[in-house]
């Protein structure tokens, strides 16, 4: 049994911490313990609440410091900086550092240092020992490697759509933009951001423009793409679910009918990638497990010239992603 600690209790912990009962790893691994800055109350609320994904289905129960989930009980914790928190006495495997603050190797190594085994970093890790997208490279996991990087919601809708592409076509040169549901890092009202113009603006008022590392990570995850795609994202205002939209320049001419069925039996093959040709819109595919979902109603082919869509709950799909990685790093 793997003991987990998340660290930062906010739309992916709290997300994490549901797939492990609603998904169906409860019985190979535990959350022993939380921690977030956030009062008791509020984080037994929005686990039990959740405007996307609905009604928790375990009971969810405040005793003192403790959660208790179903029959499980999880120590709350309130501290600022990892190297404070007890994961030595708490006998933690894996912590899934899930804030967004400690995103690199040098600042994930305090929750080692304060006695895990190992942390899962639910973003992009600069210096992680690996950056990991499952079901396209896990097979790069070493039983050394303390900082693995889960990398991001759209690297992982947008990796298994390459990799098929690349295998079948090959691609030359690509770009993609993810049209991205709005996420905490926006407003919802105009206030100052401190990184982007764009995204100070009210964020379920407008479409708005802003930057992604999501195509130029690919090459972490798919050596043989290094340097062939770039891209962007597009907030919109909807609260859940994305669109990963890929233009690609192919090696060999294929046509629309092709690349369906290449992405048809891809999916039979990898449980992260579905297929879909019914008519469908984005919240048709609210919690839904798969890193990409494959809409084969809207590829086009031009020559060698290729444009494909792919739908990716960048919540749900995402926090399940990182329990599939979180068990092949402790069974490396």
């Amino acid at each position: 049994m793997i003991r987990i600690g998340i660290n930062g209790f906010g739309r992916i912990g709290r997300n994490v911490l549901r797939a492990i009962y609603e998904s169906g790893y409860r019985d190979m691994m535990q959350v022993v313990a939380i921690n977030d800055l956030a009062d008791r109350e509020t984080c037994a609320h929005l686990l039990e609440f959740d405007s996307l994904h609905g009604h928790f289905q375990q009971p969810v129960r405040l005793s003192g410091d403790l959660l208790e989930v179903g029959k499980d009980a999880i120590t709350l914790l309130q501290h600022k900086e990892p190297l404070e928190l007890p994961w030595a006495v708490a006998e933690v495997d894996l912590v899934m550092e899930c804030t967004g603050r400690f995103n690199s190797k040098d600042k994930a190594m305090a929750h080692i240092s304060a006695g895990a085994r190992k942390v899962l970093v639910s973003a992009p890790c600069k210096d992680a020992d690996a950056t990991v997208v499952y079901g396209v490279n896990e097979h790069i996991i070493e039983s050394g490697h303390q900082i693995i990087s889960n990398a991001s919601c759209t690297t992982n809708c947008l990796a298994p759509i390459a990799k098929v592409l690349h295998e079948n076509f090959g691609i030359e040169a690509g770009v993609m933009t993810t049209i991205h549901s709005y996420t905490n890092d926006q407003n919802l009202l105009d206030l100052a951001h401190p990184k982007d113009l764009c995204r100070a603006r009210a964020a379920a008022m407008s479409m708005i423009p802003t930057k992604t590392g999501a195509a130029q990570a690919i090459g972490l995850v798919l050596p043989g793409l290094e340097g062939r795609l770039t891209g962007m994202s597009v907030r919109v205002p909807t609260p859940n679910v994305s669109l990963v939209d890929l233009s690609a320049h192919v090696t060999r001419e294929a046509s629309k009918e092709e690349i369906n069925e290449v992405m048809r039996a891809a999916s039979q093959e990898m449980h992260v990638l579905q297929y879909n040709d019914r008519p469908l819109v984005s919240c048709d595919f609210n919690h839904n497990p798969a890193s990409a979902i494959f809409d084969a109603n809207h590829t086009q082919a031009h020559g060698h010239m290729i444009k494909v869509l792919a739908w990716y709950d960048n919540e749900w799909g995402f926090s399940n992603r990182m329990l599939d990685t979180a068990l092949t790093m402790m069974s490396a």
